[in-house]
């Protein structure tokens, strides 16, 4: 139910690839190996037979069921597709398959579809394609790798959403330092930065527009959970604290590691799906959680 004394929500608009909706991992081989008129050819052949779920889909059906909870409809699922329109109609009629509330699309027959990420004012793009997404961060827009999980979906309907910290939601700069000069030069300059707020990263955006819906909700009811998962332990997480604190943005849980592996954590928080910008951490949380990597920042410079 949502609160009427809140104004009126933003959307939030998530554009995703046919690849990370749907498992698209055979038609996706006879493109690689037989070319573009055979994957046509078998796209069309088998248009009535629906795709199977991707491992983006079960976040996609969560964000989408808020819709359900507020009158605002505050999610908005794009479609954004390499298929031409024609051996996109497999795609579109998967969507009906699912009852997926998705509408509007894009089929760039044959190109990347990122340049049309700002032009749908998006703030999350998910693909399989990794130099798509390097693109859209380009753009600015916060964008992940979704990378297969042995994860089994959460049977809840609430979504939960957990975050890298450095180069993720906040900029870079100081796992710069890190990286450069090392663990004990990092300590003390986020101690002596301690009152300096972080630039953001590339998903800060998309972190505030989440909490723009959890506040349509009443205290109690907010369907939707969000936590930091960080390598940064004491004294270096005070920063990270009064840089939220400024941005006006709260996060529901914080996890400061001080190294330890993020997989365990995320699997105990039961997470939807998690972002990091370290291939490996991605690697590794992806055993008990849905991934996406984020490559931005100096880890993959």
């Amino acid at each position: 139910m949502s609160d009427s004394k809140n104004p009126k929500i933003d959307p939030l608009v998530i554009a995703i690839s046919s690849r990370a909706l749907f498992d698209m991992t055979e038609s996706h081989r006879v493109y690689e190996e037989e070319g573009l008129d055979a994957y046509q050819q078998y796209q069309i052949t088998r248009e009535e037979e629906a795709l199977e779920p991707g491992e983006a889909f079960p976040l996609v059906k969560k964000l989408l069921n808020l819709n359900a909870l507020l009158e605002e409809s505050p999610v908005e699922v794009i479609l954004l597709s390499r298929n031409s329109a024609d051996t996109g109609l497999r795609v579109f009629n998967s969507i009906q398959h699912y009852h997926l509330d998705i509408s509007r699309a894009a089929f760039c027959g044959g190109d990347s579809p990122y340049r049309y990420i700002s032009a749908f004012n998006s703030h999350l793009f998910l693909s399989a394609d990794g130099a798509d997404v390097r693109q859209a961060l380009e753009l600015g827009v916060a964008a992940a790798t979704i990378l297969p999980s042995k994860k089994s979906v959460a049977d809840r309907e609430s979504l939960k959403i957990a975050f890298d910290g450095d180069a993720v939601l906040f900029s870079d700069e100081s796992e710069k330092i890190f990286k450069d000069k090392g663990l004990e030069v990092f300590t003390k300059n986020e101690l002596e930065a301690a009152n300096d707020p972080l630039s953001g990263g590339p998903f800060k955006p998309f972190l505030a527009s989440l909490q723009q819906i959890q506040q349509a909700f009443s205290a109690g009811e907010v369907p939707i959970r969000t936590c930091l998962v960080t390598a940064r332990a004491a004294p270096a997480h005070e920063r990270v604290v009064r840089t939220l604190r400024a941005w006006n943005i709260r996060i529901d849980e914080s996890l400061f590691l001080g190294g330890l592996d993020k997989g365990e954590f995320l699997q105990a928080f039961d997470a939807d799906v998690f972002f990091d910008d370290q291939q490996g951490h991605c690697e590794s949380a992806s055993n008990h959680v849905a991934t996406g990597h984020v490559p931005h920042g100096v880890a993959n410079e």
